[in-house]
């Protein structure tokens, strides 16, 4: 039962607290965690402020329910209309959340197995050049273990070709070890589920999400593809920085063609449906047996990337569309975003039943820290 429900309207914020007896569930008792965010809302509030970011949006959410939502900023620099918790924005790579779960549900239905051949299904596509290219299962794409050179043309997706016109040139990717073996992070490659989706059920990938996943759930304003997104009255504007102010940028409409990998559009409240299903919470949808599969450790991820150089960051992986890490002492599924104007972070623990997503339509590493701060202040390890 909820205790307290709060609202409070604050300029253009919406700050919704939620209290309930969460922690004293008997699954909680081994392990004491800090639900008080507030000095975290304020350390994020801060950070924003100081970088100067145009328009963010966060919510903190349980399996019961949402917990904090909070709009800061503008849709667009100098333009009024505030960020709120409906307005749109580019999930960029946190896509591929979705995208793992289309293919989840494609096993769960029977249509495929994650043991299922791209070649079977594809005869005529030859993906990568090595011997054992005939081998890649619908598994290792998406896992990113298809042993294929990482980022395989996502240069081309940079200079603006789609990805219908990148197809025939799978054969060139270069193979760098066998599938399974390693870990290589794609967006192109992994935007064959597409492919895979419609395939095996004669709809439209965008179709798919929106019947299996988006509808269920209650995601009004998500959606899939440019047109959406630009039609779309709620849209937020892309950012970068130019001679140290923030400036509206172009779309670039190839990342696009890669839906899978980089197409949905979402408003912060749809994204905390999409959390909330995650930690369990919509189980005639996302049974345990579905969310197991799409949280389990797959390919361990080497050093490189700005997470792995997370101080409280002990082990990382991939599973099925999802980062799988230890962090903070905690067992953390997390999933960021970037593409041209954007950024994104989103992250859960089961354990603690608490998540977070933060959105701003700013293309800006300021915000590289949300998720291990927000994981050292609900295990008081900061």
């Amino acid at each position: 039962m909820l205790r307290r429900l709060i609202l409070q309207v604050v300029g253009s914020c919406l700050i919704v607290n939620l209290f309930s007896t969460v922690a004293a569930d008997d699954s909680f008792r081994a392990r004491t965690f800090n639900y008080d965010y507030i000095a975290y809302v304020e350390w994020l509030d801060s950070l924003l402020r100081e970088n100067e970011i145009p328009g963010a949006a966060l919510a903190i959410v349980s399996r019961e329910g949402i917990m904090h939502l909070q709009t800061w900023g503008v849709r667009e620099v100098d333009q009024r209309a505030p960020v709120t918790t409906d307005s749109i924005f580019r999930i960029a790579s946190m896509s591929k959340t979705f995208a793992g779960a289309a293919a989840t549900l494609l096993v769960e239905q029977n249509l495929q197995t994650w043991e299922t051949r791209i070649s079977d299904l594809f005869p005529d596509l030859r993906l990568g050049n090595g011997v054992s290219y005939r081998s890649i299962t619908l598994k290792q794409v998406a896992s990113h273990s298809t042993g294929l050179m990482p980022h395989a043309y996502s240069n081309l997706l940079d200079d603006g070709i789609g990805y219908e016109r990148i197809k025939n040139r799978f054969a060139d990717i270069p193979a760098v070890c066998k599938p399974g073996r390693c870990y290589g992070y794609q967006n192109v490659v992994f935007s064959l589920i597409g492919d895979v989706v419609e395939e095996s059920t004669g709809s439209s990938y965008g179709q798919y999400l929106e019947e299996q996943i988006f509808r269920p759930l209650g995601m009004v304003s998500a959606s899939v593809g440019l047109d959406p997104y630009q039609y779309d009255a709620n849209a937020t504007v892309p950012h970068t920085k130019r001679q140290g102010q923030w400036r509206p940028v172009a779309t670039n409409p190839a990342y696009y063609t890669t839906a899978p990998a980089a197409g949905i559009n979402a408003s912060v409240f749809d994204m905390t449906m999409w959390l909330r299903a995650n930690l369990g919470a919509f189980p005639e949808l996302l049974d345990e047996g579905v969310l197991n599969q799409l949280h389990t450790p797959v390919i361990e991820t080497p050093y490189g990337n700005y997470f792995n150089r997370w101080e409280s960051l002990e082990n990382a992986y991939y599973g099925i569309g999802w980062r799988i890490f230890d962090l903070s002492g905690l067992r953390v599924v997390h999933h960021g975003g970037g593409v041209r104007g954007y950024r994104s972070e989103m992250a859960f623990s089961d354990e603690a039943n608490i998540g977070l997503v933060l959105l701003i339509n700013a293309e800006s590493s300021a915000i590289n820290e949300v998720i291990p701060t927000f994981f050292e202040h609900i295990t008081n390890t900061l």
